[in-house]
């Protein structure tokens, strides 16, 4: 059995990277082609600039887009405590960077503490 090629709306990976913003942009839901059709931030034309110098760059910038040229690259996506390790996949194009990086914990619930409730006064404490 053959691995499927990944597409977005059938166009391959290697269709999209010949691809240029705006020409990309049309491709995109409404709210991502606005974004991009009104133009990178400042902090966002930095990140792309750092994808040519650096092996994995670091960035704050949660709202970037991603784009074609990025697949298959590193990138550290901060979550508001520190920096999360992401790999670009083909899957990702068209979503923002920051829903790879969760910024919240899962809840993992125990005993309840001191003064918790009225009845917890009840606990020994040890």
């Amino acid at each position: 059995m053959a691995i499927k090629e990944f597409k977005y709306r059938n166009k391959t990976i290697e269709e999209l990277k010949q691809l240029s913003i705006q020409e990309f942009a049309a491709l995109l839901p409404a709210r991502e082609r606005r974004s991009l059709i009104r133009g990178l931030t400042d902090s966002q034309k930095k990140l792309v600039a750092a994808f040519d110098k650096k092996e994995a760059p670091k960035t704050h910038c949660r709202d970037m887009i991603v784009l074609p040229f990025m697949v298959g690259r590193r990138i550290q996506i901060h979550n508001g405590k520190n920096y999360i390790s992401v790999t670009v996949l083909p899957e990702m194009v068209g979503h923002r960077l920051g829903e790879f990086a969760l910024t919240r914990k899962g809840v993992s619930h125990h005993a309840p503490g001191i003064g918790a409730t009225k009845s917890s006064s009840a606990l020994s404490v040890r």
